[in-house]
Protein backbone atom coordinates (compact mmCIF):
# COMPACT_ATOMS: atom_id res chain seq x y z
CA UNK A 1 0.00 0.00 0.00
CA UNK A 2 1.81 3.14 -1.09
CA UNK A 3 0.52 6.37 0.01
CA UNK A 4 1.12 9.46 -2.54
CA UNK A 5 2.67 12.55 -0.69
CA UNK A 6 0.36 15.00 -2.85
CA UNK A 7 -2.59 13.15 -1.81
CA UNK A 8 -3.20 15.16 1.30
CA UNK A 9 -3.47 18.68 -0.82
CA UNK A 10 -5.99 17.44 -3.07
CA UNK A 11 -8.65 19.51 -0.91
CA UNK A 12 -10.33 22.31 -2.54
CA UNK A 13 -9.36 24.36 0.96
CA UNK A 14 -5.49 24.46 -0.14
CA UNK A 15 -6.40 26.17 -3.61
CA UNK A 16 -8.34 28.88 -2.07
CA UNK A 17 -5.64 29.15 0.03
CA UNK A 18 -2.88 29.37 -2.14
CA UNK A 19 -4.57 31.60 -4.44
CA UNK A 20 -5.59 33.98 -1.93
CA UNK A 21 -1.42 33.96 -0.70
CA UNK A 22 -1.04 34.94 -4.62
CA UNK A 23 -3.47 37.90 -4.89
CA UNK A 24 -2.04 39.36 -1.37
CA UNK A 25 1.39 39.27 -3.21
CA UNK A 26 -0.04 40.95 -6.52
CA UNK A 27 -1.49 43.44 -4.61
CA UNK A 28 1.10 44.17 -2.33
CA UNK A 29 3.46 44.25 -5.11
CA UNK A 30 1.00 46.61 -7.23
CA UNK A 31 1.07 48.70 -4.17
CA UNK A 32 4.86 48.87 -3.84
CA UNK A 33 4.88 50.53 -7.17
CA UNK A 34 2.26 53.19 -7.40
CA UNK A 35 3.44 53.98 -3.66
CA UNK A 36 7.10 54.52 -4.19
CA UNK A 37 8.12 53.49 -7.65
CA UNK A 38 6.05 55.35 -9.63
CA UNK A 39 6.84 58.60 -7.39
CA UNK A 40 10.79 57.90 -7.55
CA UNK A 41 10.27 58.01 -11.03
CA UNK A 42 8.68 60.96 -11.64
CA UNK A 43 11.17 62.53 -8.98
CA UNK A 44 14.38 61.92 -11.20
CA UNK A 45 12.50 62.31 -14.27
CA UNK A 46 12.31 66.07 -12.80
Amino acid sequence: MTIDALDEFDHPAWLTAASTAVAYGVVLLVMFAALFLVPYALFTLL
